[in-house]
C-alpha cells in the first residue's frame, strides 16, 4: 500500500499516512505531483515492455503531450538481477536531475525520498501509482534487497538519467524500503 512519511531533517518523524488523497494533497503542496492511473487490462509478470506501454497509451500520451516528454521507456527489476547490488546504491546517495524524473509502477514497489524545504518526505510507491519528482528536487530512490518492480520512465532529455549527486551524507539517517511481505 502506498504511503507517505514526513520527517524532519533531524529523523524526527512528522505524520505518516496511506490514503492516496492525503498523499496527494502533501506532495502537491511542495511541488510533487502523485496520482495513480489504472490499466485497460491485467498487467502479467510475463508481458513485453510494448505490452505494458500499450496498455497506458492513453495516459502515455496526455502525459507525453502535456509534459513535452521525448523518450518513454519500462525498466523491470528483479530478486535475481546480477546488477541489483550496484544499480540499489548508484539511487540510494542524494542527488537532482537537470529534468523531471518521472515514474509510474506497474507492479511492485519502489521508495522515493525527497528532501525538500528542511524535511524529508518517503513516498513509497506501489501498483497503479505515479510520482513526478521535479528537476533540480534533492532525492534519493531505495529499490530495495530483493527488487520487485516494474515501472514506466519518462524523460526530456533522451539521453535518459543523469544524476548530479549532492555529497550530502542525509540519505543515510532515513529509512529504506522495507521488503514486501507475501
Amino acid at each position: 500500500m502506498s504511503s507517505l512519511t514526513i520527517y524532519k531533517e533531524t529523523g524526527e518523524q512528522v505524520s505518516h499516512t496511506e490514503n492516496a488523497q492525503e498523499i496527494t494533497l502533501q506532495l502537491k503542496a511542495v511541488g510533487i505531483e502523485f496520482n495513480r492511473w489504472q490499466a485497460k487490462y491485467a498487467i502479467g509478470d510475463s508481458m513485453s515492455n510494448e505490452e505494458i506501454l500499450n496498455a497506458y497509451q492513453d495516459d502515455i500520451n496526455e502525459f507525453v503531450r502535456c509534459g513535452g516528454y521525448q523518450t518513454v521507456d519500462v525498466v523491470s527489476m528483479n530478486p535475481h538481477h546480477p546488477d541489483k547490488k550496484a544499480l540499489r546504491e548508484k539511487f540510494l546517495s542524494e542527488h537532482r536531475h537537470s529534468e523531471d524524473e518521472i515514474r509510474f509502477f506497474v507492479r511492485g514497489q519502489g521508495l522515493f525520498t525527497l528532501h525538500i524545504n528542511a524535511k524529508v518526505y518517503a513516498v513509497l510507491c506501489c501498483k497503479d501509482d505515479l510520482i513526478s519528482v521535479p528537476a533540480g528536487t534533492p532525492h534519493w530512490f531505495d529499490m530495495g534487497e530483493h527488487p520487485q518492480f516494474t515501472a514506466i520512465r519518462f524523460f526530456n532529455n533522451p539521453e535518459g538519467w543523469i544524476a548530479k549527486y549532492t555529497d550530502s551524507p542525509i540519505a543515510q539517517n532515513f529509512p529504506l524500503l522495507e521488503p514486501i511481505i507475501s
